[in-house]
């Protein structure tokens, strides 16, 4: 089998920023595929049904919560130490007939009992902003993003 690998319109490697990591699927079987990142990461992609895969619909969820708590991570860690044990929830359900997610959930579990009331408020607000300000997956789901396709022949 093989694979193409169609980097997106990325901009060229500078002299400060490292070359733009390519992404791409290559499939395993009937409805299942391995992601790959140029890094070396995998992750495996099927139909619920195929056991221990994550399904698209749950990758989405996961970038969306792993975008969140990467962006609060410097506050909380600053406020509650290195060591904060952080865990953020992501739910949502699709709606069948128009075969998407119309709104998802996310919980931001972290222990507060540290802090005193004004600094929770605080912290709290300081956790929202940062990821209204530096969510990418979250900014991207809130505003629609355009998706184009293009379908090439193997090189």
């Amino acid at each position: 089998m093989t694979s193409e690998i169609v980097p997106g319109a990325s901009l060229p490697a500078t002299p400060e920023a490292p070359p733009p990591v390519e992404l791409w699927v290559e499939r395993t079987g009937r409805r299942t595929y391995t992601g790959r990142s140029s890094r070396g990461a995998e992750v495996l992609i099927g139909p619920a049904e195929a056991g221990a895969v994550f399904t698209p619909g749950e990758l989405l969820k996961i970038a969306l919560a792993g975008c969140s708590g990467m962006s609060a991570d410097t506050a909380l860690a600053h406020r509650l130490g290195d060591d904060v044990q952080v865990t953020v929830r992501v739910s949502g359900l699709s709606d069948p007939e128009e075969d998407r997610y119309p709104a998802l959930t996310e919980e931001l579990v972290v222990d507060l009992s540290p802090l005193d009331p004004a600094q929770r408020e605080r912290l709290i607000a300081v956790v929202h902003r940062a990821i209204d300000l530096h969510c990418t997956v979250g900014r991207t789901i809130e505003a629609g993003a355009t998706v184009e396709l293009t379908v090439t022949g193997e090189r």
